[in-house]
């Protein structure tokens, strides 16, 4: 066996493995519109609080009942968008969507995302808004990063991103709610943008 053989030959193992471990059908398409759906989300809350005529929220209020509404339809659009975009991307490259490596890559991002909702929900029924935004950047941040072992790596790196736009949106918790949009909204169609140009496309 040549050199050139045997280089081919390892190249491929590397590959299969790979493939194996990880999981490729993630959609750039799908981050894009998740970005699309936090600002139209955020405008729509934006207009909540401006006809409100308050420059805070009242728990159990309709307006604040509105909002939790709003990020309710955002995460549920953006899940149900990511699915039918992955399926479509994976039935293309004939491959299995639902398998050991998915299961693990949905464990591995719901862990550190559910039970953040579950502290936010908790600090949110305590009557302490101020860190909201910046908790909710941290811990999608940390779950994307958990994820990231399990899909294309590039998804470490948003998750970097929206941990440190989190951070800095506890120093400034007047401005969570653009923090939230940057980190949401315009890293979502920026990174989606990336990954379809890379791998979609």
């Amino acid at each position: 066996m040549s050199t050139e053989d045997y280089l081919k030959d390892i190249t491929e193992i590397k590959d299969m493995m790979n493939k194996s471990s990880r999981f490729f059908s993630l959609s750039g398409l799908s981050g894009i519109l998740a970005g699309i759906y936090a600002i139209i989300g955020a405008a729509v809350a934006y207009y909540l609080v401006s006809i409100s005529g308050r420059e805070y929220l009242i728990l159990h209020s309709k307006i604040f009942n509105y909002i939790l509404i709003d990020l309710a339809a955002i995460a549920l659009l953006s899940s149900i968008t990511a699915a039918i975009l992955s399926t479509r991307k994976a039935k293309k490259n004939n491959e299995v969507l639902w398998n050991g490596t998915s299961k693990r890559l949905l464990t591995a991002f719901l862990v550190p995302l559910v039970t953040g909702g579950i502290y936010i929900l908790i600090k949110i029924y305590s009557n302490q808004y101020g860190l909201t935004g910046s908790l909710m950047l941290i811990f999608y941040g940390l779950a994307l990063v958990n994820a990231s072992k399990y899909t294309i790596g590039n998804v470490k790196y948003l998750g970097y991103i929206e941990i440190i736009l989190g951070l800095v949106c506890a120093i400034y918790p007047g401005f969570g709610f653009w923090f939230w949009v940057l980190g949401f909204g315009v890293m979502h169609i920026i990174y989606g943008s990336l990954i379809y140009f890379k791998h979609d496309r």
